[in-house]
């Protein structure tokens, strides 16, 4: 399938084009048009992807690297064929510095269980900030409680932003600093080139949530310098069920598998087992090579789009969803930094989110609302939970609009 390209046009970005690589987008709600701002959650799947996944179950459906038929070697292809793409996409130096996970979470797991197995005893501090995703917390709280080692958090503005000079923060007891780069819930992009750099200076590893940025911006892992990058299919046009953890080849070498079982050994007897090298000493078991095969589709598609136009299309919606969302009477708008992905979270003052959420759907406008897996952040700004509509390409100016009016009419019915 050629893809359409979304592309600057004169003053104009061809979102007509976009979309119609979107067969969901012609899906009606309770009999209304969707309009589907819930990408943060999960996103829509361009028909290509759709396309590679079928075609990998109907014609080649067979397990990887463990065969000498030909639908084997097919399938192989394909699996390594994706991680070419993502190496790519995201500047790794070695294709086996990918390793393909179950998703975001399942690849934080897998950092926060290998790196405290290195790095963590008795004393020494992993240090998150507020605005993490309990993905990128409770994970390393385990780790913690597993060496005896102490979680600190960096705090952030009443804005959505970290604290400033991200130094003072980091102590000689400071073995690891996980961060998002994006955040779900307030949208704020995070200096993560800079707060790397800063962490290096102390020798300290650095693991960066990526799971928001990759599906709005151009990610160099290079360029980043962290020592571990982790991001999920579904939020960035591939399917379910399949992520991938970056990791510098001398970190991953020294990390311990986390998981044993087939595929990630070199030799097996009853006295002693040797790993295989990378990236098959971090993938134990059969992978999802569906979900591989549709996430390489993906970073294709990506490719053949200009990243920057799409990015400056979310751009332009989120001023506008926000500056019109915000001349609605009691509604604020929860995270303001200077540098966001589009996202949009509010709260309005007498009308609670979830039954915000609901009249939403009744009018084909599908959000999500809740504390959106930020507990502690939420909480740090006083909050229970959010309506939070987040927008991708395919979104349109004519959708803002709908999701604004559909707001005011719920407003009216709720107060």
């Amino acid at each position: 399938m050629t893809a359409h390209t979304g592309t600057l046009t004169g003053t104009g970005y061809d979102v007509k084009a976009v979309r119609a690589c979107f067969p969901i987008l012609e899906e009606r709600v309770h009999g209304k048009p969707l309009v589907y701002l819930d990408n943060a959650a999960t996103g829509q799947k361009p028909q290509q992807v759709i396309d590679v996944v079928e075609t990998y179950y109907r014609s080649i459906n067979a397990n990887v690297h463990r065969g000498v038929h030909t639908l084997s070697n097919l399938a192989t292809d394909a699996q390594e064929s994706a991680r070419e793409a993502v190496r790519r996409h995201i500047n790794a130096r070695h294709a086996h510095e990918v390793i393909f996970t179950q998703g975001t979470t399942s690849a934080l797991n897998m950092a926060a269980y290998g790196l405290g197995s290195l790095l963590l005893k008795p004393g020494d501090e992993v240090l998150i900030s507020t605005m993490e995703h309990h993905a990128n917390l409770v994970p390393w709280q385990m780790a913690c409680e597993r060496h005896g080692a102490g979680l600190k958090v960096i705090p952030i503005t009443d804005e959505g932003e970290l604290e400033p000079e991200i130094g003072r923060f980091l102590t000689e007891r400071t073995r690891i600093l996980a961060i998002t780069h994006a955040s779900n819930t307030l949208g704020t992009v995070n200096p993560v080139k800079e707060i790397v750099a800063e962490a290096r200076k102390h020798g300290i590893t650095t693991v960066v949530d990526g799971a928001q940025a990759v599906p709005h911006m151009a990610v160099d892992v290079q360029d980043i310098g962290c020592d571990i990058y982790v991001f999920s299919g579904h939020k960035m046009f591939a399917p379910t069920g399949i992520g991938v953890l970056y990791g510098r080849e001398e970190v991953l070498d020294r990390m311990p598998p986390w998981q044993g079982g087939g595929e990630m050994i070199d030799r097996v007897t009853f006295a002693k087992t040797t790993y295989a090298k990378l990236p098959f000493k971090l993938e134990a078991g059969t992978p999802h090579i569906a979900g591989i095969v549709g996430l390489g589709e993906a970073v294709r598609w990506m490719a053949a789009h200009d990243l920057r136009a799409m990015a400056a299309h979310e751009a332009r919606l989120l001023e506008h969803a926000t500056r019109e969302l915000g001349a609605i009477d009691g509604l604020r708008i929860v995270g303001t930094a200077r540098n966001k992905v589009g996202v949009a979270s509010f709260v309005i003052e007498g009308v609670h989110h979830y039954d915000l959420g609901t009249l939403l759907d009744q009018q084909g406008v599908a959000v999500r609302t809740g504390h959106h897996c930020t507990q502690p952040l939420l909480a740090r700004l006083g909050l229970e939970g959010t309506t939070r509509a987040s927008f991708a390409p395919f979104n349109t100016m004519e959708e803002v609009d709908v999701l604004v009016a559909a707001t005011r009419k719920a407003v009216k019915m709720l107060r």
